[in-house]
């Protein structure tokens, strides 16, 4: 193949391609003349419209006559409308005589309307034109038809036992296409599912919840929710189960404290049951009920407590699933009893636990703070010792000395004590010179004080006067009166 020179047989086969590339097929693809919608969807007892249109490029073809043809899911093709530009309209199936009709009147689109539109009526319809010179010209549309779900939900009345029964169902009925059923529970149990077809092709769902019932059961919730393809959202339908079961009785009220003569005593007779109970008998150990007892219906009340309700009473209840009963002892006592209330009892122990907390917060505060203080220590400066009372002239002269602890005797009868208020000031310089005290000024006594004074003199030595106080002159200074012992 060399300068680009191709053998007979390299043409023939380049040939060959080109023919296939441009087979009829392909060029029929490609030359679609007739327009429809694809796929149409429709609900019964409603209309659709059909749209169907004639396209001509060059304007070279000729129409003759158009038909709509059903082809339906399981069934023969069949003609339901034609129509002829000198001839007419047609309906030749009598199954959509009166319910078919055309749009528009010409050729070039002969779209239709379907009404009273049934589940039956899908299928596929072919809008063909008969023309010249090509021949027949032809596109097919798709009519689904949908079906809304007839939802419905619903609990099984069922008896209290240890077997798996059904308590509620649930179901979505001719719907199409076919819907989906949940359940959502709280309890223990299953579900089983079983869809049927219906003539018209619609779908029935229906799904059974199962449970082994028990009295705890009664009222509790479960939901039903349905899925299907025309509901904008879920339907969902929320049951509470019904189960029956026999009464379970007790007797309530008892307090153990019927003293004699008490007027308040009661007796209440509480029953569980489904249905409510039809009847509630009282009665006790001996058959009949004590004189000072009156019923109304589950309350036995006791108009005064004697020794005839020192006895064991019984409390029936009945309804169609059974019979049950509960029966109490009761002791009659001489004395009231004072029984302390329990929210008397929580009170007391709140506050004492409390206190006791407090208690423990303040020894602990305190322990801190000793311990503090231990660590503190003694001061770190001792005081000045005391100086002794007396004269400026012995103060000034006398050496210090440690105090020394003098013992005095009890004062005997007409001897008399003075008791200073205060303490004496410190005589001035020219106290010492004269050697009068209380600033120069002698204390004016009576005979009996003077002789007293004279008398105490032996006994008391000067250095047991107490230090004048600093601040006060001494025109401030004066005796306290004397007191007779």
């Amino acid at each position: 193949m060399a300068g680009g020179w191709v053998s007979p047989a390299g043409t023939w086969l380049l040939a060959a391609v080109l023919h296939a590339a441009i087979s009829p097929a392909a060029q029929g693809a490609g030359a679609q003349k007739v327009r429809v919608d694809e796929e149409v969807e429709a609900y019964p007892n409603e209309s659709v419209d059909l749209h169907c249109q004639f396209i001509d490029g060059g304007g070279h073809t000729k129409l003759t006559q158009v038909s709509w043809i059903w082809e339906p899911l399981d069934g023969e093709r069949d003609n339901i409308a034609v129509f002829h530009p000198v001839y007419g309209q047609s309906f030749p199936n009598v199954a959509f005589k009166d319910r078919v009709v055309f749009l528009q009147n010409h050729l070039e689109t002969p779209s239709i309307r379907i009404s009273n539109l049934e589940m039956s009526d899908a299928g596929r319809y072919t809008c063909e034109y008969a023309t010249y010179p090509s021949g027949n010209e032809q596109a097919t549309t798709t009519l689904i038809m949908l079906a809304k779900p007839k939802n419905s939900a619903s609990v099984v009345t069922v008896q209290a036992s240890n077997k798996s029964v059904m308590v509620a169902w649930c179901e979505a009925a001719d719907a199409k296409p076919a819907a989906s059923i949940k359940w959502l529970a709280s309890v223990g149990g299953n579900h089983s599912t079983s869809s049927t077809v219906g003539p018209d092709g619609t779908i029935t769902v229906r799904s059974e919840y199962w449970l082994v019932p028990t009295a705890a059961d009664n009222g509790r919730e479960v939901t039903c929710m349905v899925e299907q393809r025309t509901q904008e959202r879920p339907w969902a339908d929320s049951l509470q189960l019904f189960v029956e079961y026999p009464p379970s009785v007790s007797i309530e009220g008892y307090d153990n404290n019927w003293y004699v003569g008490r007027s308040d005593a009661m007796l209440l007779c509480q029953a569980n049951a489904n249905p409510a109970p039809t009847a509630v008998t009282w009665t006790s150990a001996s058959g009949s009920l004590p004189e000072t007892v009156v019923v109304d219906d589950n309350k036995l009340m006791v108009k005064k407590v004697d020794d005839a309700v020192n006895t064991t009473f019984i409390c029936e209840v009945k309804n169609k699933r059974g019979v049950s009963r509960h029966q109490i002892t009761t002791f009659v006592i001489e004395e009231r009893q004072l029984i302390q209330g329990p929210s008397t009892g929580v009170i007391i122990g709140s506050v004492l636990g409390a206190l006791i907390f407090i208690g423990i917060v303040i020894g602990f505060i305190f322990f801190i703070r000793k311990r503090h203080e231990a660590r503190e220590g003694p001061p770190k400066h001792k005081p000045p010792p005391p100086v002794k009372a007396g004269s400026s002239t012995e103060m000034l002269n006398k050496p210090s000395e440690p105090p020394t602890v003098t013992e005095t005797a009890p004062l005997s009868r007409g001897e008399v004590y003075y008791e200073p208020v205060g303490r004496e000031p410190v005589t001035s310089h020219e106290d010492e010179t004269t050697g009068t005290l209380n600033g120069g000024t002698p204390s004016v006594l009576d005979n009996s004080a003077q002789a007293a004074g004279d008398h105490r003199a032996n006994d008391f030595d000067s250095s047991n006067h107490e230090q004048p106080a600093a601040g006060i002159s001494c025109s401030e200074s004066f005796v306290s009166p004397a007191m007779y012992v």
